[in-house]
């Protein structure tokens, strides 16, 4: 496994990152168990989470079994605050009083004193963006996480925060960005990525193979029993990249896979770890085998040629 730096802070992390959103929900404790054994053991360290993720039921899970295999000191813990659920409903709050009750409940869930990396998982818009980051810079200043980060906002939100921050006396600074970025989704780099590179930060992708579509499983047209486009709710979800654009993104990625005798995915991947300011890719799975196919992509380095050919369908496709 390859490590990497955080943007220009001294956090070092896993450039594949274990993402645990279905834990505790579509992965049981035995599977979950299994991925983080299998993780670790190639040399995996960040490890990221939410309240929310797992109907809530994932940060328990995972504090379990970090506990139980007494791998805490190996881990970079990465959580995040934002999205809770009230009366049945999911619910954005980034005010102070949410954001630090969600952290209390969290390092209790984990088992753990503190977080490596503590996120604001969205923007609230009805929420002051200083009261929001405020809070990061209390949960940094009374030791409850080591470095702190956002999810999910915009290049021009991110350059806000950042200098407000920069500007406290605390100077406690923002050292990641989470977004969704993949082949199928570039738009990080329009503005999110620069913003990132001027600030010193690091970006953190998820769904890095385009919510499953970048593995090649819908490529036909099909859609397989059991995948999330077959599963209400979700449908929609991964059939906004099921476009004849993006199926050529596809097709590209199979005649590449092809020619040097790597799977779709590991293509995909590939090409993602090659991003400028990309501090690591975000692979979940629902099974151990998945995460080790998709872990494998750190075998696989890509000729310039292909990657230019990558870059000119997916530019296409947008």
């Amino acid at each position: 496994m390859q490590y990497r730096r955080v943007g220009r802070s001294g956090l070092e992390v896993s450039r594949l990152a274990l993402g645990t959103m279905t834990w505790g929900s579509a992965v049981d404790s035995y599977d979950a168990e299994e991925q983080l054994a299998t993780f670790l053991d190639a040399g995996g360290t960040l490890v990221d989470t939410a309240p929310i993720y797992g109907d809530g039921a994932c940060e328990e899970l995972l504090g379990t079994l970090v506990a139980k295999a007494g791998v805490r000191d190996r881990i970079v813990l990465a959580g995040k605050a934002g999205f809770g659920r009230r009366g049945g409903h999911v619910v954005r709050d980034g005010s102070r009083r949410a954001l630090l009750d969600q952290l209390d409940v969290s390092l209790r869930q984990l088992g753990t004193d503190h977080l490596d990396l503590w996120q604001i998982h969205t923007p609230d818009p009805d929420v002051p963006l200083e009261e929001t980051l405020a809070a990061l810079e209390h949960a940094v200043r009374t030791g409850r996480t080591r470095y702190v980060g956002l999810s999910n906002f915009t290049g021009w939100q991110t350059g806000i925060a950042q200098t407000w921050l920069a500007a406290r006396a605390e100077a406690v600074p923002l050292v990641s960005t989470q977004v969704e970025y993949s082949l199928v989704n570039r738009d990080p780099e329009a503005e999110v990525v620069p913003a990132a590179a001027h600030l010193g930060m690091g970006v953190l992708a998820w769904s890095p193979l385009g919510r499953g579509v970048l593995s090649g499983k819908y490529r036909g047209g099909g859609v397989p029993t059991g995948s999330r486009a077959a599963t209400p709710g979700w449908d929609g979800f991964v059939g906004e990249y099921l476009t004849p654009a993006k199926a050529g993104v596809v097709e590209a990625l199979a005649r590449a896979s092809e020619g040097l005798g790597v799977t779709i995915a590991h293509v995909a991947l590939s090409w993602l770890l090659g991003r400028p300011q990309l501090s690591a890719a975000i692979i979940g799975a629902r099974t151990t085998a998945q995460l080790q196919e998709n872990l494998a992509a750190e075998d696989v380095e890509l000729p310039a040629e292909i990657v230019q050919a990558l870059d000119d369908v997916s530019d296409a496709a947008r």
